[in-house]
């Protein structure tokens, strides 16, 4: 692997620029990192440009997840074993630290490593030297750390969960991604690469974007997935959309379905006057209130969108066809400004 394939990290908004700016200047050091935030947010991505941009670009950059083996099995693909170290081990493997040797070795999930086998890593870290499992023979390796997790480390540490001697030795710097929501201006200019890449797949001879409405629904949600949902979110748009017209169908949540059971409304709070009793009106017509105000705030909604419901629907956290129910209920279905200049006439 080469630095032609460093992988690109988009984005203009300033706490994302800021992080680069970071990555920059810790890449050419011979430190661990920890590279920290929410799933989704492109920790690996991070990782990998600290690999590319350091002096060690030319070599290995290894990556294993922490949390997706068992205590024995993620203990042998780090150091290694010997024959017949355990059933199955019928020939000496080398574990990815000795394989990463001048190299980069990037272990996701780190908080879900065992106490033991922090305690090996810690040494390998600290002193560049290790054993096989099984084995009794002393192993140098020169690899530079990177671990990533969403997990406050800190906090296990406290708990017993993480050695908290590993902890200082992998946090030399702290790099921290911002998730999605803190970086909004970033959600245009992503939703279009990975559009025109989606288009390029299907065989699309250009991207043609989105409608106004598409881009506002996009740029509505609160996206806690970060940017790998919105990656599948705009791909799912694409090839649900045809060539040559521009996307306005978002669907943010794939399993929605017009058979499921509406969701039961939040209970809500009733004001207590400073007398302690509830205040009563008795002369209430509470269904017509509601209804009222049920009409109104759908009426507030589309105007705000535009008149998009798909947009609307999602400032409403409703689904698509719970808010066509809902408009057809109130006889707002089909909206059009016209019509709604006349109803508020």
């Amino acid at each position: 692997m080469d630095a032609s394939d460093r992988p690109d990290l988009i984005g203009e908004a300033p706490t994302f620029l800021d992080l680069l700016e970071r990555v920059s200047r810790a890449a050419p050091l011979n430190r661990p990192v920890l590279v920290v935030g929410e799933r989704g947010t492109g920790k690996e991505l991070i990782a990998a440009r600290l690999h590319f941009l350091s002096p060690r670009w030319n070599r290995a950059f290894l990556k294993l997840n922490c949390g997706a083996l068992a205590e024995t099995l993620l203990e042998s693909e780090l150091f290694g074993h010997e024959a017949g170290a355990f059933t199955g081990a019928i020939r000496r493997r080398r574990g990815r630290f000795e394989v990463a040797d001048g190299g980069t070795l990037f272990l996701d999930e780190i908080a879900e490593a065992s106490l033991t086998i922090q305690e090996k890593m810690l040494r390998a870290v600290e002193y560049g030297e290790f054993e096989r499992v099984g084995g009794n023979t002393t192993i140098a390796s020169d690899v530079r750390l990177i671990g990533a997790t969403n997990a406050d480390l800190r906090e296990r540490a406290d708990r017993g969960l993480f050695r908290a001697d590993l902890l200082d030795r992998l946090s030399f710097d702290v790099l921290t991604v911002p998730p999605l929501r803190h970086r909004r201006e970033d959600i245009a200019l992503l939703a279009n690469h990975f559009g025109r890449r989606m288009a390029t797949e299907l065989g699309w001879t250009e991207f043609p974007g989105f409608t106004s409405a598409a881009q506002a629904a996009l740029e509505a949600h609160a996206w806690p997935g970060n940017v790998r949902e919105l990656k599948n979110v705009v791909e799912r748009a694409i090839y649900r959309g045809e060539a040559g017209r521009r996307v306005g169908e978002i669907v943010i949540d794939p399993f929605e379905s017009p058979y499921r059971p509406a969701p039961r409304p939040p209970a809500t709070s009733v004001a207590v006057p400073p007398g302690g009793e509830t205040a009563f009106d008795a002369r209430v017509d509470f269904s017509r209130s509601l209804e009222r105000f049920e009409r109104r705030l759908l009426q507030q909604a589309l105007e705000a969108n535009r008149f998009s419901q798909r947009a609307a629907a999602a400032q409403l956290k409703l689904n698509y066809s719970q808010l066509r129910h809902l408009l057809r209920k109130h006889g707002l279905l089909p909206v059009t400004r016209k019509a709604a200049a006349q109803q508020s006439a």
